[in-house]
């Protein structure tokens, strides 16, 4: 399992968002895609979905050409991806239990197990979903805003996860959290990626967070890749943006940070 972009370029009228980005990131690895607001990181995962199409170039997932697929081809590459949003966006009327399963009771799962899952099904899944995000059963009937913000981001990853997805693709999942709830993120998409095998991609802004969780990283500047490649790959980068982000981060001069 993997995902690679080839070559892809995506232009909104004048303004260039993406020229010629091409990366790849194998199975069971985090990926950090970083850069100024506006660099086009989020415009990325766009294109993993198929909510975008490339200008030109090919965005490959699993073999399949996301830019080739019809409809039941999209939809089949949408099932293997969890989005996890910047704010947890779960349905206030509904509790904790019916936000998580609330994945696991459409057809389009129902297509994917060959089957409707049964209440009983649902429960367990739930419940084993929230211990992974460091939930008890607890909290099963409670409702969004009975909940810390903090506990919400939890049950938003576990309604994300609770499909069984193969990509978790996480856009700006820690800004303006605090330090504690930055760190209790980042350890869970480490934690994550591990424990269920699966790939992530997470669009961020924090070099810090790169450097903690990462086993690439991606700097995008005017559309193109300024650097690709390992956490120690990148921190021989001569991009003067990529120097800005290193010494920031590492709070040393730019011939320190190297």
């Amino acid at each position: 399992m993997s995902i690679a972009f080839w070559e892809v370029s995506k232009a909104f009228g004048p303004k260039q968002v993406l020229e010629n980005v091409s990366f790849d990131v194998e199975t069971g690895q985090i990926l950090f895609i970083l850069g100024k607001s506006g660099a086009g990181k989020s415009v990325i995962l766009k294109h993993i979905v198929g909510v975008m199409k490339p200008d030109k170039g090919a965005i490959i997932v699993d073999g399949q050409n996301v830019t080739r697929s019809d409809a039941d081809g999209l939809a089949d590459i949408r099932r293997r991806c969890g989005m996890v949003f910047q704010h947890p966006a779960l349905l206030d009327s509904l509790t904790v239990y019916q936000n998580v399963s609330f994945g696991l009771r459409t057809p389009q799962f129902a297509r994917t197990l060959k089957r409707p899952m049964t209440e009983a099904e649902m429960r367990v899944r739930v419940i084993e979903k929230l211990a992974l995000v460091h939930l008890d059963a607890d909290v099963l009937d409670r409702l969004p805003q009975e909940l810390s913000y903090g506990m919400q981001k939890r049950v938003s990853l576990a309604r994300t996860i609770a499909p069984e997805p193969r990509y978790l693709l996480f856009d700006e999942p820690t800004t303006g959290l605090d330090p504690i709830t930055t760190r209790a993120v980042n350890d869970l998409i480490s934690e994550l990626s591990r424990k269920l095998k699966v790939t992530s991609i997470v669009v961020s802004h924090d070099m810090a967070s790169a450097l903690e969780v990462a086993n690439r990283i991606l700097v995008l500047d005017q559309a193109k890749v300024l650097a690709w490649g390992t956490i120690d790959e990148v921190k021989r980068c001569d991009e003067p943006l990529v120097r800005d982000f290193l010494s920031e981060t590492l709070g040393l001069s730019l011939a320190e940070a190297r």
